[in-house]
């Protein structure tokens, strides 16, 4: 999907991968972009790269009434980017797991599904558009001293499977994000090889332009996602020894 001329709405827009989309999307000629975040203040600096473009937006994915007012106010969406999510690194079994997998799954699941949700009636009553959930290559194979958090990008995974063949009907292509590291405020004090965020969006939007279902916006995600293909039990045991 060409993105010059359509309006999108990128969530978690205040940092990271998603201030990013922001600005690429800018770069590429979107009409307009609804920066969605928790506190508007957070989206001022971003605002001011293009006023009239650029709109900020009040939404935390885990409060129902607040993305019922987000999609009350950006009804003219062609392109979703649900983008917020958050990783508590944390294993599966320290002692502090289930409250990190609860809100790890409240946030890069549950909350996801429910944009998705709230959203993609509007998609369909513009006759289509585009949804982009950003998963993880973890979500792909499971990285023990983040063992929570793989397992909330497992689940949206499978999700993105589920509601790709659900909203085709509907004109609607569902594609799939899976970084590997990314330099964000999310991976700070992790020692480990990052891409950069613009680097990582600049893939994105050119997978999107292409049509493709699956984006790998990075070497190493890349480079993972062709050993899953020939060795998925190999990779598997090898992100084994990563342990906390």
């Amino acid at each position: 999907m060409q993105i010059q001329g359509k309006t999108a709405l990128v969530s978690g827009a205040n940092g990271g991968i998603g201030e990013a989309l922001v600005r690429e999307l800018l770069k590429r000629g979107a009409a307009r972009i609804y920066a969605a975040v928790r506190k508007l203040e957070s989206a001022k600096a971003l605002t001011q790269l293009d006023i009239n473009k650029i709109v900020p937006v009040q939404l935390d994915i885990t409060d129902e009434a607040s993305i019922t007012a987000a999609a009350a106010h950006c009804r003219d969406i062609d392109l979703l980017f649900n983008n917020a999510g958050c990783n508590q690194v944390t294993s599966l079994m320290s002692p502090t797991a289930l409250q990190a997998a609860r809100l790890e799954m409240d946030i890069n699941y549950f909350g996801t599904l429910a944009m998705c949700q709230a959203f993609a009636p509007l998609l369909r009553a513009r006759g289509g558009g585009l949804i982009a959930n950003v998963c993880s290559i973890i979500g792909l194979v499971n990285l023990p001293a983040n063992g929570t958090y793989c397992a909330s990008k497992a689940a949206v995974h499978s999700m993105i499977q589920g509601i790709r063949a659900e909203l085709r009907p509907q004109n609607i292509q569902v594609i799939g994000i899976y970084p590997g590291p990314v330099d964000t405020a999310m991976t700070a004090g992790q020692d480990m090889p990052k891409a950069s965020s613009l680097e990582v969006a600049f893939a994105i939007c050119n997978g999107v332009e292409a049509g493709d279902e699956y984006i790998f916006p990075d070497p190493m995600s890349k480079e993972v996602s062709a050993m899953l293909a020939k060795d998925s039990k190999g990779v598997e045991k090898q992100f084994a020894t990563y342990l906390p």
